[in-house]
C-alpha cells in the first residue's frame, strides 16, 4: 500500500488529489502518515500496580487490534504512557501529553483521589479524557457534574449496588447483623453507605455491630480482624480492592473468622480475584468481577481471544480493569470514525465529542455504550463462589448478570435520591 501511494503520489504531483484519486484510500492522504496520539495515565507500582498492569494491557490489546485493520479513520494509534501515582503529580502529567506531547486524547486513571482533582483540570484545559475508572459519586457531584471534555466510567457505586441487591436476594431473612470494613475514603465510605440505604430499601431489618476503615494501603488488618470477630456479625460488608485485600483474607482466615456461618460481600474482589486463594477464600461469598469475569461460559468470541492472548502471554488472568481500558479505546475510535463520516474530512475536537455521545459499542465483557452525560453504561458479573474449578482461586458457581442501567442512577439524577424512589428488581 505504501508503494503504490508513493508512485500515485509522483504521477499525480501532489497530495491535493489523492484521496479522490486511489483505490486504496478511504480517508485523506494525510490522515495516513501522521499517527493518533493517545494518551495514557495509570497506575504502574504500589497498591494499585496490577491493576493498572491489567489496564494497560487491556489498552494494547485494543491498539494492536485497532492498527492491525488499519487504525482509527484511517490512522494508526500511537500511545504515550505516563503513571498514575498523587493527584498533583498525576495532573502534571496530564499537562505534559496534552501540551507537550499533543496528544488527541488521554485515557486511564484509577483512583478516585486523582479523578477528582483531575477532572476539573481537563475541563479547565479542554483536554478530551476518558476514565477507566474513579468516579465515587459524592466527588463527581461537586468535581464533575455537567462535563463537555470528560467522560466517566460506570458509577464507582455500581457494583456495590449490584452486590447489595445479590445479598438481599440470596440472604433475606437469614442475617440481622452486619459488620464492615472497608477502605477510609469516599469509594469505601459510599459503597457501604449504598449497601445500607438498600437495606433499607428493601426492608431487611438489620444492625451494624462493627464498622472498621483501615487506611488505603494498611497492611497489618489484625486489629480490624480481632474487632470483626469480637462482633459476631451474621453477614460482612467489605469493598476493600487493593493488595490489602488478599491481606485482610488470610488474616481473617488464620483468626477462625470464617470458621462460622458468617456471610460475605465484597463487591470489588476481581480485582485481586487470582491472589484470593481458596485456602483461605470461602465458597458461597458474593463477589463482584464487574464488568469482566474471565472465566464465563457464554463468553463472547472477543472475550475468549483476549483471555487466551493474556493467559499465554502474561501467565495471569486479567480482571476487569482490563475492560474498561478496551471499552475507553473503542469509544474513542468509534466517536472519531463517526465524525469523520458526518463531516467528510478529519474532525475536530468539538466533533469528537458530540459523536463519542450516545456511542454503542462492543467491550471485552459485552456490549456497553457512552451516555449522552458522559457517563458509560456497561455489563457486570457478579455471583457466589464455588471452590469447582482447575483454578487454585475461587470462580464463580453462579454468575449473575446486569446491564448498568438497572444499577446506575439515571441521567440528572441523585444518587442517593435515586436509591429511595428507584423501581430496582432483584
Amino acid at each position: 500500500m505504501n508503494s503504490k501511494r508513493r508512485k500515485l503520489l509522483q504521477a499525480l504531483g501532489g497530495t491535493g488529489v489523492v484521496a479522490a484519486a486511489s483505490p486504496y484510500l478511504s480517508f485523506p492522504a494525510f490522515a495516513q502518515n501522521t499517527p493518533i496520539k493517545v494518551g495514557i495515565i495509570a497506575p504502574k507500582a504500589g497498591i494499585a500496580g496490577t491493576i493498572g498492569e491489567c489496564g494497560l494491557r487491556g489498552t494494547m490489546f485494543a491498539v494492536e487490534r485497532i492498527n492491525a485493520t488499519g487504525g482509527i479513520a484511517g490512522r494508526k494509534v500511537e500511545l504515550i504512557v505516563e503513571e498514575e501515582t498523587n493527584p498533583k503529580d498525576s495532573i502534571e502529567r496530564l499537562r505534559k501529553l496534552v501540551l507537550q506531547d499533543k496528544v488527541d486524547c488521554v485515557q486511564g486513571i484509577v483512583s478516585s483521589g486523582v479523578s477528582l482533582a483531575m477532572g476539573a483540570v481537563a475541563e479547565e484545559m479542554k483536554a478530551l479524557l476518558i476514565f477507566w475508572d474513579g468516579t465515587t459519586q459524592d466527588g463527581v457531584k461537586e468535581t464533575m457534574a455537567n462535563p463537555r471534555y470528560v467522560f466517566r466510567s460506570t458509577d464507582n457505586e455500581c457494583e456495590a449496588v449490584m452486590a447489595s441487591l445479590l445479598a438481599i436476594k440470596y440472604w433475606k431473612g437469614k442475617f440481622k447483623t452486619i459488620a464492615g470494613i472497608n477502605p477510609d475514603y469516599s469509594y469505601g465510605r459510599n459503597n457501604f453507605a449504598a449497601f445500607q440505604a438498600l437495606l433499607k430499601k428493601f426492608g431487611v431489618e438489620h444492625k451494624v455491630v462493627a464498622d472498621q476503615w483501615p487506611k488505603v494501603g494498611t497492611t497489618d488488618l489484625n486489629s480490624h480482624v480481632a474487632a470483626l470477630k469480637a462482633a459476631k456479625p451474621d453477614l460482612i460488608f467489605s469493598s476493600l480492592l487493593f493488595a490489602d485485600l488478599p491481606i485482610f483474607m488470610r488474616t481473617a482466615h488464620g483468626a477462625g473468622l470464617m470458621d462460622g456461618g458468617t456471610k460475605f460481600v465484597f463487591p470489588a474482589a476481581g480485582f485481586q480475584h487470582t491472589a484470593l486463594k481458596k485456602s483461605f477464600t470461602p465458597e458461597g461469598m458474593i463477589f463482584g468481577h464487574n464488568t469482566l469475569y474471565f472465566d464465563h461460559k457464554d463468553a463472547s468470541p472477543l472475550q475468549k481471544d483476549f483471555v487466551k492472548m493474556y493467559v499465554d502471554k502474561y501467565k495471569d488472568y486479567p480482571h476487569w480493569e482490563a475492560d474498561r481500558a478496551y471499552f475507553a479505546m473503542q469509544v474513542f475510535k468509534a466517536g472519531v470514525e463517526a465524525a469523520q463520516k458526518a463531516k467528510n474530512a478529519w474532525p475536530g475536537k468539538e466533533d469528537i465529542i458530540s459523536a463519542m455521545e450516545g456511542v454503542k459499542v462492543q467491550s471485552l465483557g459485552g456490549p456497553g455504550h457512552m451516555r449522552k452525560d458522559h457517563i458509560a453504561e456497561q455489563t457486570f458479573y457478579q455471583g457466589l463462589t464455588t471452590h469447582k474449578n482447575s483454578y487454585d482461586f475461587p470462580t464463580l458457581g453462579t454468575v449473575d448478570t446486569m446491564y448498568s442501567d438497572q444499577i446506575q442512577k439515571p441521567p440528572g439524577a441523585d444518587f442517593w435520591k435515586w436509591i429511595e424512589t428507584a423501581q430496582i428488581k432483584l
